[in-house]
């Protein structure tokens, strides 16, 4: 395609997915728009090629006059603005609002209802378009580009009741083995905001809970070690599990490892008999699971955590909030190498179809709940 020119007009744009052929504009728009922190040939061919990216061209007989860069959160119903850019020939015509409403359906499409960006703190003119284009600041994140300016956080609600954040304040777990207690560390909080929320605490949980072993490393918790530590600090638990048997058993190869880890949820199991820990074998779907949620209860639920970061493992997230469509979670693992903060950890909006996809785990499909609620 030809470049774009100064005296074309914007009237004939069409906004369509991009394909391999655009490759030269999409980088002739990006050189033009940016002067660092730029999208290179080979990410571009990368995005183009991605199950969870969605590249849009604005474009007329003249060529390419912008594009915007979808990334869509692996498990979740959110969505991240990744790039949008204007040829600066076609800029001051609308071409941005129009292509950000391109960018808003198409990920409404793929279900996802939340849509983040980060814009650079300086740029005035992105600034205004998104405000006017109704969405909020949640954060500002220090010398996250190339020549140290910081980006702002934002974030719009596609569609549907608004979601509002739930009630559980949000907390990354501080290791790779704490999920669990980082999640019962959150519901503690959210009944009484006075409990610390420190890396000793979420240790503390983790040794009244740790299952002693796990395929490797470290050892996860269980339901019932969860559970019972929640009722020592002033809550009630019921856990729903099923089949409701030791967890983790077949990633552990050692017979002795296998032995020490069935003994040690045997303990927990006789324990939470005697705290009173409610039991059943039916753990809940996502729109039961969502009825509870609207009653009061918090959940720690066990997921896959392939469908969360592409990681075979078992992962706890916290459920504290719904609407009549999706469960409201809070992931407490964050992917520091993707740079990223509670803004994209916290108050994901879960499609109830994927909740209960990914609220399952191993191979005997193991489905696992605590539902947590303040003793009466």
């Amino acid at each position: 395609m030809n470049k774009a020119s100064p005296q074309a007009g914007t009237g004939d744009i069409q906004i369509r997915i991009a394909q391999s052929g655009d490759l030269a504009d999409l980088l002739r728009v990006e050189t033009g728009s940016f002067p660092g922190d730029r999208i290179s040939r080979r990410s571009f061919k990368r995005f183009l090629a991605s199950q969870r990216a969605r590249l849009l061209v604005a474009s007329d007989r003249e060529g390419i006059r912008g594009y915007g860069l979808l990334l869509l959160r692996q498990g979740t119903a959110l969505a991240r603005l990744y790039s949008l850019a204007i040829d600066p020939a076609a800029r001051g015509q609308g071409l941005g609002v129009r292509l950000l409403k391109a960018l808003e359906d198409k990920a409404f499409e793929d279900d996802r209802i939340v849509l983040r960006l980060e814009v650079r703190a300086d740029n005035d003119a992105a600034l205004a378009l998104y405000r006017k284009s109704g969405y909020r600041d949640i954060g500002r994140i220090g010398d996250y580009y190339e020549d140290g300016c910081s980006a702002v956080r934002m974030e719009k609600l596609l569609h549907g009741p608004d979601l509002g954040k739930g009630r559980a304040p949000y907390y990354s777990q501080t290791t790779d083995f704490t999920c669990g207690p980082a999640c019962a560390l959150m519901a503690v909080r959210h009944f009484d905001a006075a409990f610390p929320a420190a890396p000793l605490e979420e240790l503390t949980l983790w040794r009244e809970a740790t299952t002693i072993y796990l395929a490797s490393g470290h050892g996860g918790c269980g339901p019932f070690g969860l559970a019972n530590a929640l009722v020592r600090r002033a809550l009630s638990a019921e856990v729903r599990l099923f089949p409701d048997e030791p967890l983790f058993l077949t990633s552990v190869r050692d017979p002795e490892k296998r032995k020490i880890l069935t003994m040690v949820q045997e303990g927990y199991r006789a324990e939470a008999e005697n705290l009173g820990v409610l039991r059943s074998d039916q753990p809940l779907d996502a729109e039961a699971l969502a009825r509870q949620i609207a009653d009061g209860a918090l959940a720690i639920v066990l997921i896959s955590g392939y469908r969360m970061f592409g990681q075979k493992v078992p992962h706890w997230i916290l459920v504290h909030g719904a609407d009549d469509r999706h469960l409201i979670i809070h992931d407490p693992w964050l992917a520091h190498e993707r740079h990223e903060s509670s803004a994209d950890a916290a108050n994901l909006p879960i499609p109830f179809a994927e909740f209960d996809r990914m609220a399952r785990w191993g191979r005997s499909q193991v489905r696992a709940q605590i539902l947590i609620r303040k003793v009466s």
